[in-house]
Formats: C-alpha cells, sequence, structure tokens
C-alpha cells in the first residue's frame, strides 16, 4: 500500500461544507427558537455568528492537516529517503593547438575548466574535463572515404557536422577505407592519437541501446585495421582501444603512432597538399548496415558541469557526539570528498558511509548529505568522534578535495562551451568549442517529487522486475522526465511479441515539442538499468516515436473579447494538449499510444476565455486530414506533439 494511504485525513470539510451543515442542524440543535430562527439567509444575524465560525474552524482543520505531511517526511526520514542532489551535465570539449606552437603537442590537464554563459543571466557554467589530454599540434585537415574504386572528400561534411556521412560508402566492402590527412610541418611524433567520433544520429529512426551484462563480450560487425603511411606501403598502427564498435556508435578510438620519422607526408585522392596520413580498412566487413558518422575530431575530452575545491578548512573537532560541519559549495558529485581529520598524528582520511547502521565505535567514517553539504560524524557508539587537537582546535577538519555542480541549466547547445578560465600555453583559445549539447544534467528533486517517489522505492528495492519499476529507475537514472515500458517488444521484431524482452522508452525534461533523448543520455539510462535489471531480461532502452498533430479550427468569440488573444489562446492550449510533457487530460503529459477523441479536443478549445463556439475543426495527423468527427487511434508507445495549429477567430456577425 502506497505511503499516503497510511496518511491520517483528520477533516476535509470546507468553509461552504460547515456553513451548509450548520443551517441543516439549526432546527434539530435550537428547537426552542424554531418558531423564531425561521430565516436562515446570509442577512440574519445568527447566521453571521456561524459564518464567523465557520471560518475559524476551516483555519483549525487547515493547521491539523498539516499534521499528517509532516508524519509523512519523518516517514521518509525513518526510512533513508531523503530528497536526490542535482546531478552535472556532460559533453565532449574539443582543444584546438594554434598554429604557432612549435610544440608537437600540449598537455590538457584534468579539472580544465571550460565556461558558458548561463541563459538566465547567473553568471559562468563551468565544466571541467575529467582525463588528462595530449592536444596534438598535427591539424586534421582533410576527410576522404574509399568505397574500394574511388576516393570522395568529405572534409567539409565532417567540419560541418550537420548532415553526416559513411565513412566507408554505401556498400562498406572489404578493404573501403577513411582516410584521415594531418597537416604539419614538422615530423609527426610518437604519441597516443586521440580520435573521438560521433555517429550520426538520423531522427526518423530512433537509436535502440541494448543493456548487457557489463562482461559480456560484445563484437563489432566488422574488422577494422589502422595503417599509417610511411613513403612506400601502408604499415600497421598499434590500436589501444576501441569504444565505437567499429564506428557503429560515439566513442574514442586510441592509436599508438609509430615512432618519429617513420610517417611520411604524401598527397592522396583529390587533396592537393602534402599530408600525414591515417587510414581505417574495413578487413573483414559484415554490417547489416553501413556507418554513418557525424564527425571525427582529434584533441577531444570528457567534462561534467562542475568546480573542484582543495583545502576547505571545516573547523575543530570538539570531541562532542554527532558533530556536523558544512562545505561551503553544493551540491556535491558523487564520491568526490576527501575529507582529513588531525587528531594530534597528522591529517588521516576518513570514509564515507551511507549511515552509520554498521559503523562501530573505532570506525573513522562520517556521513553526507550531497544537497546540503553537511558532514556528520559518528556518536562513539556508532562511529567515530574525531578527537580534538590542542595544537589546531578550530582548524584540524579539512576538506582535501570535493567537487560540486549541476542542474538542468548545464544541458547547453552545442557550440556554446568556448571560454577557457585555466590558461594554457599553445591551445587557441578561439577554437574551444562543444560539438553536441551536454546531457544528462537535472535540477535537484522537489519534495513532491520524492512524495511520488518513495512508494516506488520501497516497492523496487533498487530492482527491475516490474514494468513501473523499470519507468522509476529510468527516470532515476539521468535527466528523465517521463518513460513507458513496452514487455515482449523487441525494436529489431516490433510486430513480434518476443518473451523475456523489455524495451523502455525514456523522454528527458526538455522545452522542445518533441523532446528526445540524446546519445549520451541513451547509454546513461540503459548503464544504469542494466545494473539492475533480471538476469534472464533481454533490455533495450530507445527514443520515443512521435506523431505530428496539427488543428485547424475556426473559432466564434464573444462579441466584447479580442480577436489577438483569443487566437493565441486558443493556439496555446492546443500546444499544451498535445505536449509529451505536459499535455493531457491531467496535464502530466500526452499518454502513450493515447487515441485523439474528436469531442475532447473540442471541449478543450470550447473552455479558452473569449471562445462563444466552433465552426469547423479538422485534425491532420501527419499532414494527413482525418475526417471530421472521428477519433484518431495511436499505437501503443507513440506520443503526440505539435509545432503550430492553424486557428482563425472571428465575431458572429462577421460571418
Amino acid at each position: 500500500m502506497p505511503l499516503e494511504d497510511y496518511v491520517p485525513r483528520i477533516d476535509n470539510r470546507r468553509y461552504d461544507d460547515i456553513i451548509t451543515e450548520v443551517r441543516t442542524r439549526i432546527a434539530r440543535y435550537t428547537p426552542e427558537w424554531k418558531p423564531v430562527w425561521t430565516d436562515v439567509n446570509d442577512s440574519d444575524p445568527g447566521i453571521t455568528l456561524a459564518q464567523v465560525f465557520a471560518w475559524l474552524t476551516e483555519m483549525l482543520i487547515y493547521r491539523l492537516g498539516r499534521v499528517p505531511e509532516l508524519n509523512y517526511l519523518k516517514f521518509l526520514q525513518l526510512l533513508g529517503i531523503e530528497l536526490n542532489p542535482a546531478e552535472p551535465a556532460m559533453t565532449e570539449i574539443t582543444f584546438p593547438v594554434l598554429d604557432s606552437h612549435t610544440e608537437p603537442y600540449v598537455m590538457v590537464r584534468p579539472r580544465t575548466q571550460v565556461a558558458a554563459e548561463s541563459d538566465e543571466g547567473e553568471g559562468l557554467i563551468i565544466f571541467e574535463t575529467e582525463h588528462s589530454l595530449v592536444a596534438l599540434a598535427a591539424q586534421l585537415t582533410s576527410v576522404q572515404v574509399f568505397d574500394g574504386y574511388a576516393y570522395t572528400d568529405v572534409s567539409d561534411e565532417n567540419e560541418e557536422a550537420a548532415q553526416g556521412y559513411e565513412p566507408f560508402g554505401s556498400l562498406a566492402n572489404k578493404d573501403s577505407a577513411l582516410m584521415l590527412g594531418f597537416k604539419y610541418d614538422q615530423p609527426f611524433p610518437a604519441q597516443v592519437l586521440n580520435l573521438a567520433v560521433w555517429a550520426f544520429e538520423e531522427a526518423s529512426a530512433p537509436a535502440v541501446y541494448e543493456c548487457g551484462l557489463p562482461e559480456t563480450q560484445a563484437y563489432a560487425s566488422a574488422q577494422i585495421v589502422w595503417e599509417y603511411w610511411n613513403g612506400r606501403e601502408w604499415r600497421s598502427l598499434s590500436r589501444l582501444k576501441d569504444e565505437t564498435r567499429a564506428l557503429t556508435q560515439s566513442g574514442h578510438i586510441y592509436l599508438k603512432t609509430p615512432a618519429k620519422g617513420e610517417m611520411q607526408r604524401a598527397t592522396i585522392g583529390d587533396v592537393v597538399d602534402a599530408l600525414y596520413w591515417i587510414r581505417g580498412r574495413l578487413k573483414k566487413s559484415s554490417y547489416e548496415r553501413p556507418p554513418r558518422l557525424q564527425a571525427v575530431r582529434t584533441n577531444t575530452v570528457a567534462a561534467i558541469q562542475a568546480e573542484t575545491i582543495r583545502d576547505e578548512v571545516l573547523g575543530g573537532s570538539d570531541g562532542s557526539p554527532n558533530q556536523a560541519f558544512r562545505l561551503e559549495n553544493t551540491p556535491v558529485l558523487h564520491d568526490t570528498l576527501v575529507l582529513e581529520v588531525d587528531e594530534g598524528d597528522g591529517y588521516q582520511e576518513w570514509t564515507r558511509v551511507d549511515d552509520f547502521f554498521g559503523s562501530s565505535p573505532d570506525d573513522r567514517h562520517y556521513v553526507l548529505n550531497r544537497t546540503t553539504g553537511e558532514i556528520t560524524f559518528g556518536d562513539g557508539i556508532n562511529g567515530a568522534i574525531p578527537v580534538g587537537n590542542v595544537d589546531n582546535p578550530a582548524a584540524n577538519v579539512v576538506a582535501r578535495e570535493y567537487r560540486f555542480g549541476g542542474g538542468k541549466q548545464g544541458n547547453l547547445p552545442a557550440g556554446t562551451l568556448t571560454t577557457l578560465l585555466t590558461s594554457i600555453l599553445g591551445i587557441d583559445e578561439n577554437g574551444i568549442t562543444n560539438l553536441r549539447a551536454a546531457h544528462s544534467g537535472r535540477g535537484e528533486e522537489t519534495l513532491k517529487e520524492a512524495k511520488l517517489r518513495a512508494p516506488r522505492s520501497i516497492k523496487s528495492k533498487c530492482r527491475a522486475v516490474a514494468e513501473e519499476d523499470f519507468e522509476f529507475l529510468a527516470m532515476e537514472a539521468a535527466n528523465i522526465k517521463r518513460a513507458r515500458t513496452l514487455p515482449l517488444y523487441h525494436p529489431s521484431f516490433p510486430d513480434v511479441k518476443v518473451p523475456g524482452v523489455v524495451t523502455v522508452v525514456v523522454i528527458p525534461d526538455s522545452d522542445a515539442p518533441a523532446p528526445m533523448p540524446s546519445e549520451g543520455t541513451l547509454r546513461t539510462v540503459c548503464a544504469y538499468l542494466n545494473q539492475r535489471r533480471l538476469l534472464t531480461a533481454e533490455l533495450y532502452v530507445i527514443r520515443p516515436t512521435y506523431r505530428k498533430v496539427e488543428v485547424r479550427v475556426q473559432v466564434i468569440a464573444e462579441n466584447n473579447a479580442d480577436l489577438a488573444e483569443v487566437k493565441e489562446g486558443v493556439g496555446e492550449a492546443l500546444l499544451n494538449y498535445f505536449h509529451p510533457l505536459r499535455g493531457g487530460e491531467d496535464g502530466q503529459g500526452w499518454p502513450f499510444g493515447g487515441d485523439i477523441y474528436f469531442s475532447l479536443v473540442y471541449r478543450h478549445v470550447l473552455t479558452v476565455t473569449g471562445v462563444q463556439r466552433i465552426e469547423r475543426l479538422v485534425i491532420l495527423l501527419d499532414g494527413e486530414e482525418i475526417e471530421e468527427c472521428t477519433d484518431v487511434p495511436i499505437p501503443d508507445g507513440q506520443l503526440l506533439y505539435s509545432t503550430q495549429h492553424d486557428v482563425q477567430v472571428n465575431y458572429a456577425f462577421d460571418l
């Protein structure tokens, strides 16, 4: 039973209910006044007194009604359910090297900060790199496709990153190759070449991510060998790691370039200038569908919306139980806090735990509330008490390092992260950018959302078994506003019910008319659900399938109404009604597979202020006009969205 069913409802009567009840009881409880008190209207002095006391009673009922809510919150705390903190957005940032830089590469260290202006005018939104990067001075200036017969220059397509291109041609035959030409005036250095590859995402074909067990080996549909030109022939390159599964998904490819001087410049294909060439050649090809890339970039590294704080003094321990200290910056990123305490023998690192239930009196444990930044120590029975240091009484508790950041504001569009905050000699600050939009950032959970989550959390117990478990955990994994589980649905066999298959459709929290999760969000949800699914479940995470709806309506307005306001109101009402996140009859988003009922659309237009009646209303689905007064069936799992509606408004005397 959900927790709210246990919460007692003391009284739900309102002012009007109390007054009505008083009027009905006058004759029963005041029989001596029956011959005299015959007027029970608002003008009677006795009714006036009853109204005063009814108002006071309603206020008392309201205050008493807050008690169950307090009980509810205490129940949540008892169960260990707290508000989820904000989570940071993630993206990939490219660091080009200046043409004038004389060294063969530039080291970009971890925690390098890049920022963008906030749309809300709240200052800068800062991202930090996750790993170190060797940014090569050699520039990738030419990309060519060799299909086995001829060369095709796709350098412009690779640079614009809009239409995409097929790296091995339309057939992807054996010995087809993706050719990468590097411009560099000096001998090519012996370094690890980090190629960032973005697979092209087609909006018409929903991306599908299969969530397999972590130890399951994923085999690519083709075998690619990477080679370099040494002036006479192609020689093999050492491939250290390939995250792209033979260029079928986004990821990084790490190649070890040969010794300095081994690579030689040459002119290949339609390129006039002599360049250093590296190619990925298809040694074996069995693609079900030839891969398509959006872009290939060098000098690119992952980054998250975060800032690093070091050596923050929190205060001094006084030896009392349950001491609490607070960090200056929040929300704190998961597993980033390094807390040290000096008890007289030097600073020692303490360990974070979720609670003290399993802590002994000697365990150096602490509990962190990531949202508020509050750090709590034990009481000497469950968890040790930090010993006071007489030599350092006010500063023996130090946060040696932690990172903070997060929120929906971090989901920045592509090309907005352009301001380098950490000065790096040799990096072209004007060329820094993020090719794709940041994703997976979400704000702190609200109390209302936590109350809805609590029953599901208790029921699922972090395991995905029932349909609603998958939906609940998917929304917990990333910036997901809605999710829908399709049991027995296999994305490759949509017309066949496949036993053991579970497909989860996810919709991100976005202001777009048709919110579409990014590849990174899909992979994040997939990885999260994979750890919580049953071993026998074959799990897929996909994008939603949208159907575009448009309404053409002729409205007759009230004679005293403003035509422009009525037109705007009708258009806005229809846009909201069909919206996948705030549409539907309940305002919680258009239901998956929810049919369009003509009468409900008609009624929705009539509720707009200033509308007198409707002359004609026509529904169009994907541009096809539906017969008037006809309901429109929508297949299960599909959603509706709209971008505009054709609304014509006139007065009655204009017709």
